[in-house]
């Protein structure tokens, strides 16, 4: 006698089917948006039962799921699955524009906003919108001015931890995200995400006043202001504005005195990198600016300036370089 084959029990909505009719009710509410198991502690409501007990343990202290690599312990199952591949560096998840690599699926639907443009959370305060809610978060603690993470260096303040464990780098000079096809290494995953694209050659972003175009939506926005003239950030101290925000940030020091980028040789301090960068050319004794008239050379461009200023005045400078 054949054995009968089990019902199969599918989703009007989508290709989804199942032999279980539960599993078929957990998948549905997927489409329906319904969370009928409540949390009593906070009030968060879930689509599954396992998971509303998983959350609960989120209000105590109970961490039954560790790490074997280090001290590190979670509350799920799938918390630490998703961890132990910040030590083993897998990454199953993949983008069909770019190729960029996630550790977890979530991540993929959130950098593909970075394609499509989508900005779905929004602030109601200033109507500026983000790609994902954690970014939405950050940006509200703008409007308070709330600032609790404090550089043991020098008196920055920020208002999450992660930006003040990038801040450090600054002083520590650490860049430990590297490009798998270049050499290039950074002090931040953005900068690193940013990078790839480069090689990639992914630029879905195009400007409708000159046909530029860019790997990211904020790089297009960013390219507009030299078109608008547009400087929304403005200092709070002289009144200076600038078209990014980081230029505001540097510009800052002038009024704060901070010069986080120091020389390893000696005692100087800048206020930005390439500056540094331009100082340690002078320990090098590289001197790649050479005078066309007579033999000087000089380690940066401006030196050479001033110098032709003694020969009779401003020379083109366009083939002084070596």
């Amino acid at each position: 006698m054949k054995a009968e084959k089990p019902k199969t029990y599918s989703c009007e909505a989508c290709d989804f089917s199942s032999t279980r009719s539960t599993s078929l009710a957990v998948h549905v509410r997927t489409h329906t948006g319904e969370r009928p198991y409540h949390c009593d502690v906070c009030g968060r409501s879930f689509a599954q039962n396992s998971v509303l007990k998983s959350h609960l343990l989120t209000h105590t202290d109970a961490r039954p799921f560790s790490c074997e690599a280090c001290p590190a312990s979670f509350s799920r199952k799938q918390y630490l699955t998703v961890h132990v591949r910040t030590h083993t560096g897998e990454k199953l998840y993949s983008c069909d524009v770019c190729g960029c690599r996630f550790a977890q699926k979530q991540y993929v639907r959130v950098h593909m906003r970075t394609h499509t443009g989508e900005t779905p959370f929004s602030c109601d305060v200033c109507g500026s919108s983000f790609a994902a809610k954690s970014r939405l978060h950050r940006h509200m603690q703008t409007h308070t001015g709330t600032k609790p993470y404090s550089c043991d260096v020098c008196a920055s303040a920020f208002a999450q931890k992660v930006h003040l464990h990038a801040h450090l780098r600054t002083h520590t000079k650490e860049k430990p995200y590297h490009c798998q096809i270049c050499a290039s290494a950074f002090a931040n995953n953005s900068a690193l995400t940013s990078h790839i694209k480069t090689h990639a050659g992914v630029k879905p972003f195009i400007c409708d006043v000159c046909d530029a175009t860019f790997a990211r939506k904020e790089a297009l926005t960013i390219h507009k202001r030299t078109h608008t003239g547009e400087r929304p950030y403005t200092c709070n101290v002289c009144g200076s504005s600038f078209a990014q925000k980081q230029y505001l940030r540097v510009h800052g020091r002038i009024h704060s005195g901070e010069k986080p980028y120091q020389c390893r040789l000696c005692d100087s301090a800048f206020s930005v990198n390439s500056r540094l960068k331009r100082h340690m050319q002078m320990h090098a004794g590289h001197k790649p600016f050479s005078c066309g008239v007579c033999a000087s050379s000089f380690s940066q461009k401006e030196h050479l300036r001033k110098h032709m200023r003694t020969h009779g005045g401003e020379k083109d400078e366009s083939q002084t370089e070596q």
